[in-house]
C-alpha cells in the first residue's frame, strides 16, 4: 500500500476518501503507543459516513482542515461534527486535541503484524 504519513498510519498513496473495502496500513508514529507502535500492520475496513462507532474502537480518523492526514486514533465519543479521537499517547500525538472532531474513514479491525500473541507459534511461520 505504500509509506504513511509521519506521525499516522493513513496510506500516504491514497487519499482519505480512496480507502478500498479492506486496507492494510503500517502506523508511523509513536501516537498510539501502547497499544500500537511504529511498524505494526493493521487492517482496517472503509467506514461509511452512516457507520456509528463506538467509543473505544481504533479508527483511520481525518480532519478536514488536514486532508491529507490520514491517522490512526481511538475513538473517545461522538461530537457535533464527527468524533472526538485521540491517540493513547498524550505526549505524542497530533489528534482532536489540536484539531477539532475528526471523520472516521475506517475501523480498525485487528493487528496483523507483528503476529497477536493469541496466534499459536506453528501457525506464525
Amino acid at each position: 500500500m505504500g509509506d504513511m504519513d509521519s506521525d499516522s498510519a493513513g496510506p500516504s498513496s491514497i487519499g482519505a476518501g480512496d480507502l478500498a473495502f479492506l486496507s492494510l496500513v503500517t502506523v508511523r508514529g509513536p501516537s498510539m503507543v501502547p497499544a500500537l507502535r511504529h511498524g505494526d500492520r493493521l487492517l482496517a475496513r472503509r467506514a461509511p459516513s452512516t457507520t456509528r462507532v463506538r467509543a473505544g474502537a481504533v479508527v483511520l480518523a481525518a480532519w478536514p482542515q488536514r486532508p491529507e492526514l490520514l491517522a490512526v486514533k481511538r475513538v473517545v465519543r461522538r461530537v457535533p461534527g464527527g468524533y472526538w479521537v485521540e491517540g493513547d499517547n498524550p505526549h505524542g500525538s497530533d489528534d482532536s486535541r489540536s484539531y477539532g472532531p475528526a471523520q472516521v474513514r475506517a475501523v480498525v479491525l485487528g493487528r496483523c503484524w507483528p503476529w497477536p500473541p493469541w496466534i499459536p507459534a506453528t501457525l506464525r511461520r
